[in-house]
């Protein structure tokens, strides 16, 4: 056994040497960069409203996801619905190419929806020499907000202009161009129209939910909110409702936990995000009032570790509704076909 301990010991040696010759690894890194720069993701979507979840976590701590966010492509159309922490990266790191980027919109003004706004203006930015500022559309607020990236990018783009250029980075892209938008349309081109709808997520108001229509397509996002009959009235009839989703059983368990360890200030904070969002039992509820075909949660809280605990998450809202319930992921795909009733799904 020490004689084939010692045989094995020496191929492991020889293997790594043999990776480890410089020509070698420069060679393989340079076909698989290469090959990843040259991927776009949604380059063969049809004519239709793809959905691509780029965050589906909260700000509880959560390796598997990042904050709010949600893609959706539509015609010509590329839009974003929120930007939280480490969701841009998710998005360029699956070959989601954002130089197309026509605006993002946000459900409210929460640290956890708007963190990642820079990363997605700068790959706007410079992945489409963009001349004109990044319309960013939301709630009272959100013209405040777009302010204080400008202010606090500002030297940031002048950096940029300087070193790569005007033919990679002129001047005006570098910026965001706010704008206080809703109740009613505020998205309405090539086809694509979206209207804002009032949520409860108070003491956060005003907050919006978004009704999403696309050549007979429609899916409605929920925002954060406690359950609101807003929401069931605005998904009425739609495809696809997108809500988010906490289970109060689960996170009563972080609750104990931080009260146990002596963080009563993080522990009361743990009991307060109770009373503004919604149970996966009422999102069930909520998703057949309206009638819809699929329901899918996200913002999920408490993070689950594994797929083990899906059931425990849920809890008996399988029985509650009669359609196909998914917990999101991050990197979930889901195409709806223009003239169709299909829900296609895939992961990027």
């Amino acid at each position: 056994m020490r004689r084939l301990g010692g045989i094995l010991l020496l191929l492991l040696l020889a293997a790594g040497l043999w990776w480890n010759r410089v020509p070698l690894g420069t060679e393989i890194y340079g076909r698989a960069a290469a090959a990843r720069a040259d991927r776009d993701a949604l380059a063969d979507a049809g004519d239709g409203l793809t959905l691509v979840f780029c965050g589906t976590g909260t700000p509880l701590p959560d390796p598997d996801r990042a904050e709010a966010c949600l893609a959706v492509q539509a015609g010509d159309n590329l839009i974003l619905i929120d930007a939280g922490d480490g969701a841009v990266r998710k998005l360029a790191s699956r070959g989601v190419r954002l130089g197309g980027l026509d605006a993002v919109l946000l459900t409210h003004l929460h640290s956890d929806h708007i963190e990642g706004l820079a990363p997605a203006l700068l790959l706007r930015w410079t992945g489409s020499a963009a001349t004109t500022p990044l319309p960013l559309i939301g709630p009272p607020g959100t013209a405040q907000v777009a302010q204080g990236y400008n202010l606090m990018l500002a030297a940031d783009a002048t950096y940029r202009t300087a070193h790569h250029g005007a033919a990679i980075a002129p001047n005006g892209g570098g910026a965001f161009a706010g704008r206080d938008a809703g109740p009613g349309v505020v998205w309405n081109a090539g086809g694509l129209v979206i209207t804002a709808f009032a949520v409860n997520h108070a003491p956060v108001a005003p907050a919006w939910g978004y009704r999403i229509q696309y050549k007979g397509r429609m899916v409605v996002v929920s925002g954060d909110t406690a359950a609101s009959a807003a929401v069931a009235s605005a998904a009425k009839g739609a495809d696809l409702l997108i809500h988010e989703a906490l289970q109060p059983r689960l996170v009563a368990g972080i609750t104990r936990g931080l009260d146990g360890s002596g963080q009563p200030r993080t522990a009361q904070i743990t009991r307060d995000i109770l009373n503004y969002h919604t149970t996966p039992e009422q999102a069930a509820d909520l998703a057949a009032r309206a009638g819809v075909r699929e329901l899918v949660l996200t913002h999920i809280a408490p993070p689950l570790p594994s797929r083990l605990f899906h059931a425990a998450f849920l809890g008996d809202a399988p029985q509650r509704f009669g359609g196909r319930i998914r917990i999101a992921d991050d990197g979930l795909r889901l195409f709806l076909p223009a003239g169709s009733t299909a829900i296609e799904d895939a992961a990027l």
